[in-house]
C-alpha cells in the first residue's frame, strides 16, 4: 500500500458541525438504513440531509465542513485606501467611529456611515471603546446643554502640565472656551496664580470677537478675590461652580482631554523650555482647533463655522484674517 509522502500537509480536524453531519450519514449506512428515521432522530429535514450527502459523495469528508457565507463579489466593499485611513485615525488619534466619519467627509471627501466605520474597526480588532463609555445607559449619562448665544457663558480652567525633565520648572495652560460655539483661547504661563489668571482673562476678552457676559470657573486659588473683582470691574459677571463638581465645567474639562490626546501626546519626547516658543506651538494648535478640526459636539462643524452660523458680527472676519496671518502654511 502506498504511503503518503512525509512532507504532505496533514488533514485539518473536522469542526463540530462537520462531525455531526458525518455521524448522520454513517447512521443511515450502518444503523437505521432509513433516511426519514435518521432525520427524525437528528432533528433535521430530509432536504438538509441530501444536501450534505451530495457534498459528501462529491468531495468526501472535506465537503462536510462549514463554508463561509461571505459573498464572492462584494459590490460596495470599502477600498483598502479608505480602510487604511480609518485605522490610522483610530490608532494614531484614538478617534471613535463618528469622529472618523466626520474627518473622512471633511478632508478626503469620503462618505461612509458611522456604523460602517465601526464594522471596519471591529473586523480589525480595534473597535473596543474605553471602559467608561461601555455599558452606560443613555438615561444615566450627563445631559448635554448649550447656550444659544456666543459669549453668554465662558468656561475658564487651568491644565497642569508635567514638569520639565531634570528641572523643577513647569508650565500651566490656561484655557477659555465659549459655551455656545466651543471657540477656545489658550495661553501658557510659567506660574499659576491670580496675577497670571488676570493677565489671561484680559488676553481672552481682547481676542474674542463677541461680548462676554458671564465667566465661569472652579474654586481654584488662582480665581479668588483679586481675579473675581477684576472681572467684575470689567463689566463681566463671575460665577463659581459647586466645589468638587468638575462636570459643571464639562466643556473645558473635555477640551483638556482633547489637548492631551491630540496635541501633547504627539509632543511626547519633545522638551520645550521656553514660554514664548511654547505659546507659538499652542497658538498653532488653537488655530487648528478653532478653524479646521471638526467638533463632535457641533455635528462636524468647526467652532468658527458655528460662530458664523450664530452671528454676523463683522469683527469675526477681522479675527479670521488675523489668525490666517499667524497660522503656518
Amino acid at each position: 500500500m502506498n504511503q503518503p509522502p512525509e512532507d504532505s500537509p496533514k488533514p485539518q480536524p473536522l469542526d463540530r458541525d462537520a462531525k455531526r453531519r458525518l455521524a448522520m450519514i454513517q447512521h443511515v449506512e450502518e444503523v437505521s438504513g432509513n433516511v426519514a428515521l435518521t432525520c427524525r432522530y437528528f432533528g433535521i429535514s430530509r432536504q438538509a440531509y441530501y444536501l450534505w450527502y451530495r457534498r459528501y459523495q462529491a468531495e468526501g469528508v472535506d465537503g462536510l465542513r462549514t463554508r463561509s457565507k461571505r459573498p464572492k463579489n462584494i459590490r460596495n466593499e470599502t477600498p483598502a485606501e479608505v480602510v487604511g485611513k480609518i485605522l490610522y485615525l483610530r490608532q494614531s488619534y484614538h478617534f471613535g467611529p463618528r469622529k472618523i466619519s466626520m474627518y473622512l467627509k471633511r478632508y478626503h471627501d469620503v462618505q461612509i456611515s458611522t456604523s460602517g466605520v465601526w464594522r471596519i474597526l471591529h473586523r480589525a480588532g480595534v473597535g473596543r471603546l474605553p471602559a467608561y463609555q461601555r455599558y452606560k445607559q443613555h438615561n444615566k449619562r450627563w445631559k448635554r446643554y448649550e447656550k444659544q448665544q456666543p459669549g453668554h457663558r465662558l468656561q475658564i480652567d487651568v491644565k497642569f502640565l508635567e514638569r520639565l525633565p531634570g528641572s523643577r520648572r513647569r508650565f500651566y495652560q490656561f484655557t477659555a472656551i465659549d459655551d455656545c460655539t466651543r471657540l477656545r483661547v489658550l495661553r501658557a504661563y510659567p506660574a499659576c496664580n491670580q496675577k497670571t489668571a488676570i493677565q489671561f482673562v484680559d488676553y481672552v476678552l481682547s481676542k474674542l470677537p463677541f461680548h462676554v457676559e458671564v465667566i465661569q470657573t472652579d474654586n481654584g486659588a488662582e480665581f479668588q478675590t483679586q481675579f473675581h473683582w477684576h472681572v467684575t470691574d470689567l463689566g463681566v459677571r463671575h460665577v463659581y461652580i459647586k466645589p468638587h463638581t468638575p462636570r459643571l465645567n464639562g466643556k473645558v474639562e473635555r477640551s483638556h482631554r482633547i489637548d492631551a490626546e491630540e496635541f501633547y501626546r504627539l509632543l511626547d519626547g519633545v522638551v520645550i523650555d521656553d514660554a514664548q516658543l511654547f505659546n507659538i506651538k499652542l497658538q498653532e494648535w488653537e488655530d487648528y482647533y478653532n478653524y479646521h478640526r471638526p467638533h463632535g459636539g457641533l455635528n462636524g462643524q468647526t467652532p468658527y463655522e458655528r460662530l458664523k452660523q450664530k452671528t454676523a458680527d463683522p469683527k469675526v472676519n477681522g479675527l479670521r484674517h488675523t489668525y490666517n496671518q499667524r497660522r503656518p502654511v
